[in-house]
Parts: structure tokens; sequence; C-alpha cells
């Protein structure tokens, strides 16, 4: 195995403190002068956008020949390139520190400048929409050149009973601003200003628990380590638990109000027509998952006897299963186990990551006031960045996968779509990802023979299982439940909150997990909980992502085919549509059913390798 297995779990953790941004080495750190040279062509930029707005307002009451439609949408396309570019390169300048004064100020200028494009450009739709469907179709037909806006149209024709009067569409755009409240307070609490104590690791140093060292903490094979990282990380968030309600149940709040202006019957109605996904796919998902939690019960109690723990805690789910192996992966390491993973891909494919993972789009360490966490992102017409907090170990190897799957999905969406098709889908956007994190692992698998390290890996793999569909469709349920309860006129406090997420943590860990109290408070350090309805995402993309991964390996080029021209596809259908010409039907439960089969089959064979 391609992997350093040697060193102690505590070497990873170091009583040094967290470099400063300036501290870190460029080689590093990803490259943002692609978008802007430096911060003056960004103000310069800036102020471009602002007169290109108001040269932009003078289509307003204009949009009735199909030249002028035309125009009108050429010259938005090219507003959304300039504000991608403006954001992005603020926000991930802030991103690298969030106590940084300057791009705090970027952040909140880009932010303003998009508020004053969503006011200027709302009138855009509302007056597409005075017109028949007739109407736009004999534009179609007699401008060609806007053939390729045809998909946004159409789309727009069918949110038609949900787009409000422009006048009343400018003051909703107006307002967003302040609607993005309480997902920027949250923001700055829990990558700013939250601190948490130090800690005893299991040579008896006093250690600095941070966001990016806390799964590691987990990953410890002594249980007080454990123990105290898991305490001390929710007893931080439970000391603020009323404020972080506060912010939360706002949030929630703030996605009501949209819809029943929106004449929507709920909050989640709104956050899934935006994708014209069925209401009926997240439904199916929490109710096939509930059928397989028997096989998830099954997998606590696996874990519960080779750890050999008469019930095993909320905080005995992320160590390793396996005593005495231990998989260090350096970064550079991590390149080239990721590379060769993802080999069924074909060369095109496989040039363009290591490009990629080698060429100034990926910012790996954590430095003080980083943003935690991971994500790719970037600018159309830019090759994407990737934001890291790199630590030497397999969780974080896979996120590297993972994070270029996204990255790569944007390469060549970007690559073969125009600007207004090329944004893919939240729907579709983690099926890359997992597909990526799939194909490495099964080639891992594929070449280890050593028992110990193919336990650890089905561990690991089942450990994907556990966090990517179980839990997320957990929180799922929780977030439906939240927010019906909200719609119902209830109200919502930090005691209600912990009590329901405690009850359902309950229901999926099953009788071998000790439901402890400090769970309560986890859902107040979920960010995703500020994007209404995002998380499911992850569970369905993953059952997809089983199933694509699974053709391209028992198929391959023809898959493999498939596979690269929905990368390819971006936004250019709605994401049902688009995984469904790849090969997956998503408003069907069968590929969720497909995806825990394969993990009660890996669970089989570590069972297997167990009893030898």
């Amino acid at each position: 195995m391609a992997a350093n297995t040697t060193g102690k779990w505590s070497d990873r953790m170091t009583t040094e403190r967290l470099p400063l941004r300036s501290e870190v080495d460029s080689q590093f750190t990803w490259r943002l002068e692609d978008i802007y040279a430096d911060d003056a062509a960004w103000e310069r930029e800036l102020e471009d956008l602002y007169n290109d707005l108001e040269a932009f307002a003078s289509y307003r009451d204009q949009l009735d020949q199909g030249d002028t439609v035309l125009q009108c949408l050429l010259d938005l396309e090219s507003l959304g390139m300039a504000m991608e570019r403006l954001f992005a390169y603020a926000q991930m300048r802030k991103d690298e520190d969030n106590t940084n004064d300057t791009y705090q100020g970027f952040a909140d200028r880009a932010m303003r400048a998009y508020v004053q494009m969503e006011q200027t450009t709302a009138f855009v739709q509302p007056e597409i929409l005075t017109h028949s469907q007739e109407t736009v179709a004999q534009w179609l037909d007699a401008q060609p050149e806007l053939g390729v806006f045809q998909h946004y149209l159409e789309d727009i024709m069918r949110q038609k009973p949900h787009t409000l009067p422009a006048d009343q569409e400018e003051l909703l755009a107006g307002a967003s601003e302040m609607a993005q409240a309480p997902s920027q307070v949250f923001g700055m609490f829990n990558d700013a200003d939250l601190t948490f104590p130090d800690i005893t690791n299991e040579n008896g140093q006093s250690v600095q628990l941070t966001h990016g060292r806390y799964i590691q903490f987990l990953e410890s094979p002594k249980r007080s380590v454990r123990e105290e990282a898991f305490k001390t990380m929710h007893g931080t968030f439970a000391q603020w638990k009323n404020t972080l309600a506060a912010t939360y149940t706002a949030a929630v709040k703030q996605s009501v109000f949209y819809a029943r202006a929106r004449n929507y019957p709920s909050s989640r109605a709104m956050s899934l027509d935006a994708n014209n996904i069925p209401e009926t796919v997240y439904d199916n998902l929490v109710d096939t998952v509930h059928e397989h939690l028997p096989s998830f019960y099954r997998y606590t109690r696996l874990r519960r006897q080779l750890l050999k723990l008469d019930s095993l805690h909320m905080w005995d789910l992320h160590v390793p299963m396996v005593e005495d192996v231990e998989m260090k992966i350096p970064h550079d390491q991590a390149v080239d186990m990721v590379r060769d993973g993802l080999r069924a891909l074909g060369p095109t494919y496989l040039k363009d990551l290591e490009d990629g993972m080698k060429g100034g789009w990926i910012d790996w360490f954590e430095n003080k006031g980083k943003t935690s966490g991971a994500y790719s992102w970037g600018a159309y017409g830019i090759h994407p960045f990737v934001l890291m907090n790199y630590q030497e170990n397999v969780d974080n190897m896979f996120t590297l996968a993972h994070e270029m799957g996204h990255a790569m999905h944007s390469f060549y969406s970007h690559r073969q779509q125009r600007y207004i098709n090329a944004g893919y889908s939240i729907f579709v956007a983690e099926v890359a990802s997992t597909v990526n994190e799939c194909l490495v692992m099964n080639h891992m698998l594929k070449t280890t023979q050593d028992p110990a390290q193919r336990m650890y890996l089905l561990n690991h793999y089942l450990n994907q299982f556990r966090g990517t569909v179980f839990r997320q469709t957990m929180f799922a349920e929780f977030e439906r439940d939240v927010h019906r309860t909200v719609e119902e006129g209830q109200s919502m406090t930090a005691e209600s909150l912990g009590r329901r997420y405690q009850e359902l943590n309950g229901v999926y860990h099953g009788p071998d997990v000790h439901n402890d109290d400090e769970i309560a408070a986890e859902w107040s350090r979920i960010p995703h909980f500020y994007r209404p309805f995002y998380v499911y995402q992850y569970a369905t993309g993953f059952s997809a992502a089983v199933a694509l991964s699974q053709a391209i390996l028992q198929e391959g080029e023809p898959a493999v085919q498939r596979y690269l021209e929905f990368l390819g596809s971006g936004g250019s259908d709605y994401p049902i549509a688009v995984l469904a010409k790849a090969g997956v039907d998503m408003r069907s439960p069968e590929p969720i059913h497909q995806g825990l089969q394969v993990f009660a089959q890996l669970l089989d064979e570590m069972e297997a390798i167990q009893q030898r």
C-alpha cells in the first residue's frame, strides 16, 4: 500500500502554534493572482461593474423584442462573470485569514455589489414573464443566437407562478443582504471569534483543540483523548446555545418568509424547486435510509465488538476499528494516491487533474484565522480553487480526492458550456466529488492484500457511508422537522432543538451506541444548516456516485464517456435529467437501495475477515 504506516498517532499533533498567514510557504498556497494580479485590479473591476450596472438599467421596460432580449442577456452574462470574479476573489482572500480587516472589507463590498446587481437586474425575469410562452418561442426562432439561452428562458417560464412583479422582486433583492445576516454571524463566530480550550493528548501534552484537529483527536487510539475532544467541542458550543438557537431560527424564518413571499407551500418546496427536484426525492431518501437502519445497527455492533467496548459512545465512531494500523499520508503522497486511484477515468482526465493538484489550485494547510474545513470554488473562465486544511491521514487524502472532483466538474463544465449554462446545480455537485472517492477506494481495496490494512480501508469506506448517507440523512430529517415546526407557528429554543436532535441521533445510531447528552448541542455547529435543504444532497449524491463508479469499473470506456459528458453538461439541463442521461434515475429510491446494498456487502467482508 502506498502509505507510510509508521510512527505514532501523537506525531500528527504538536504543541506548536498555528502559523500566521504571512508565514505560510507560497508553494502550498493557491494562486489567486490568476483571478486578479493584485488588489488594485479588483478595485478597478468593481468600479467597472458599477458603471456597467448603471448602463444595464436602460433595458428596463424594453424587453419586448427578441434582439433586445438577446443583447440584454449577453450583457447580463457579462455582469455575472464579473461579479463571480469579484466575489470569489474577495471571499477566498478573506478565507485565508478571517481576521484580516482588508479582506473582510473586500468581502463586504463584494456582497454589497452583488446586492446592487440583484436589484438592478431584478426586472429582467418579471419583464420576460409578461410575455407568453408562444412569444418566447418566436424570439428563439427569430434569433438563433438566443438558442444558448433556451434552457434559461424555459426555466424562467417554469417558475412564473413564483416570480413577483418587478418592484417586488427589487424589494426582495434589496433585502437579501440583511437576509444573509444569520449565516454571516455564524460564520464569523465559528471561524474568527470562537476558540477552544487546550486538551491533553495521549502523551500528556497540552494541545489546542481546533476545527481542523478535531477529527484527528477523535481518531486517537486513546479513549480519554477522544472523549475530552468530543466533550470540549460540544461543551464549548453549548455555552453559546441560546445565541446559536436564535441565530439558526432566524435563518429558518428567513427561508420561510421567502417561500411565502414567492407563493410556495413550504421552504423545502422552494429550495427543491430551484433545481426542479420533486419533493418525493427527499422523502424517498429519508424513508429508504430508515429501511436500511438495521444494517447500520449491525455496523455499530461490529464496531463495538472490534473495539472491545461494552458500549459505544459518540466519541468512538471515528477511531479506526482495526488496531495497530496507522496511515500517515503526507500531502505529496496523497497527490500520487489520488492520481493512481483515478486512472479508470482515462489519460485526459488524469493530466488535467495532475495539472490542477500541482498548479496553484490548492491552498493546502491550516493557518491562524483560516476558514475551517475544505471546499472547491472559483470563477468562470479561470481554473477552480480548492481550500484544504490538510492533516496527514486517510480522511484528508479522500478529502483531496473529493474536492478535486468538484474542481474537475467545474473545470469541464466551464470548458464546454457558456457561462449561462456552466453552473451545475447543488443536486449534482456532490456526485463528481464522491465518484472520485469511490474510485480511489476501489483502487486501494484492489491493490491491498494485507488483512489488517484491508480491514482499515473497509472501516474507512463504511465510515463514509456512515457520515455521508446515514448522518446527512439524519441532518436532513432534523432540518425538515425544524422548518415544519417554524412553518406551523411554533417556537424553537435551544432546548427543543437539542431534544429533537438527540432523539433522532438515538433512532439513527441504534442500541449499541450511547446517546450522549453532549450530542444535543451538535446541531449548533453544523454550518450547512444555514443553507436550507442542502445536506440531503450529500446522501443522494453519494448514492448516485456509487452507481456511476460501479458502472465505470464494470463497463469501462462507454461508462467513462457518459460520465465525462455528465461533467461537461454543467447546468444545460435539469439535474434529474442530466443524471438520467448518465445512467442514474434519482426519481426512484433504487440508487439509494443500491448504495446501501454495497454498504451491506462491505460489512459482510469485514465480518468475514474478523472471523478468520
